[in-house]
């Protein structure tokens, strides 16, 4: 296995007896927390290859539910998870599916509320670290390391180069960015990796853009 970090072998500080499936696990119930916006009222998290096997003994179930509550990896709060989450009024259910996902470590998340839902694939890559594969149906791959911009726009010509002005006019460097869509001329997703922090002036900047119909932000 090829590791792209040192951090990947060593893990995180964390609760629980397993990088891979307590912390990696927490991240992406975290990762999908920051992407809904606020805490969501519901939660059913599908469960495939490994985490489906082991999720109970191996804590991945308090892990996910700690990230939906927007617990870090080190939060002793993870253990208490699932009290947690009622006191707040989150219901949640966990499906173990039988059918084999392209990584034996992957959690497919859709949570909601009174006002809309979202669906989140992630994977678990080791030594807690993670990547976000799939986002409400586009492909993608979001690690989480960097702040990230998830642009949701009309599939139009200038659209990309609008956004990525915008950027560089700030002064920041993109150090990871794919685009996808569902169909030609349709809804496409811009996943924008940089390196410096942003503001609420880019956020605007970005949602005053012409196509532009949605801008979500993923704080390192």
């Amino acid at each position: 296995m090829k590791y792209r970090s040192v951090f990947e072998i060593i893990g995180p500080v964390m609760i629980g007896p397993s990088s891979s499936h307590t912390a990696g696990a927490a991240r992406i119930g975290r990762v999908a927390r920051d992407l809904f916006g606020r805490q969501p009222e519901w939660a059913r998290i599908h469960l495939y290859g490994s985490f489906a096997e082991t999720y109970k003994g191996h804590g991945t179930d308090v892990a996910i539910i700690g990230g939906l509550l927007d617990y870090d990896t080190f939060d002793e709060r993870i253990k208490t998870a699932f009290e947690d989450a009622a006191a707040v009024g989150m219901t949640f259910e966990f499906i173990p599916e039988e059918e084999e996902a392209d990584h034996p470590n992957t959690a497919k998340i859709v949570i909601g509320d009174s006002q809309g839902e979202m669906e989140l694939v992630g994977i678990s890559i080791g030594g807690g670290t993670m990547e976000v594969t799939e986002l409400n149906g586009f492909p993608l791959r979001l690690s989480g390391h960097f702040p990230a911009l998830l642009v949701v726009h009309d599939d139009r010509a200038g659209v990309i180069a609008n956004v990525s002005n915008a950027i560089a006019s700030q002064g920041m460097n993109i150090a990871h960015m794919e685009v996808g869509r569902k169909e030609k001329g349709k809804m496409a997703l811009m996943v924008i990796e940089v390196d410096q922090m942003f503001d609420e002036t880019l956020i605007n900047e970005l949602k005053s853009l012409p196509n532009v119909t949605q801008v979500s932000t993923l704080a390192n």
